[in-house]
């Protein structure tokens, strides 16, 4: 008779494992590990804190980054609810009327039958109209004054610096006033 031999040595923690198998305590530990063990920092809700560079809250109960962009995503994202009648919101339907009104589609319909039934439609179809021309005007000047400040030299494909002649400064200075008040003029 052959006798079989087992020529490989087990390791204590090997055996401490077969052993928690056979018990049935797979889930204990067959061996102890000593290391490194970071500090765990509690923080509350709402509260802010820095870490690593960076700004970082706590709003209902999810870790969250803040970063410059947040207001800008607030503007953008489409929340669940209307805020006016806390209906769910419909994205096909009511993510446009949000940006513009910030309130739902059937919100907006409300309020419009609302002013239309008071009498007061003339009114604030001249106010959305004159709020709108303001604001191309504010825009359109913000953009003049950036083209007037800007440089008139380039940087060709070969990299060598070209100054233009002949700008167009003194004609976007001339017209400026003249968009302007045809822009005026638009109002209501």
């Amino acid at each position: 008779m052959k006798e079989t031999m087992l020529k490989k040595s087990f390791k204590q923690e090997d055996v401490q494992r077969l052993r928690n198998l056979i018990q049935g305590k797979g889930n204990d530990k067959s061996k102890t590990i000593v290391g490194y063990s970071k500090v765990n920092v509690v923080h509350n809700e709402g509260e802010s804190w820095e870490e690593n560079g960076k700004t970082w809250v706590i709003k209902n109960g999810i870790k969250q980054n803040i970063t410059k962009l947040d207001k800008a995503k607030q503007l953008i994202n489409l929340p669940l609810f209307c805020p006016e009648c806390n209906k769910l919101m419909k994205p096909h339907l009511d993510k446009k009327w949000f940006r513009m009104y910030k309130r739902c589609y059937n919100c907006q319909i409300d309020f419009e039958y609302n002013i239309r039934s008071q009498g007061l439609w003339d009114e604030y179809e001249k106010f959305i109209i004159n709020s709108d021309i303001d604001f191309l005007i504010k825009d359109f000047e913000i953009w003049i004054n950036e083209e007037i400040n800007s440089e008139s030299s380039f940087f060709s494909e070969a990299g060598d610096k070209e100054n233009w002649v002949g700008s167009v400064k003194n004609k976007l200075l001339e017209s400026k006033t003249e968009t302007i008040n045809y822009l005026k003029s638009l109002k209501k």
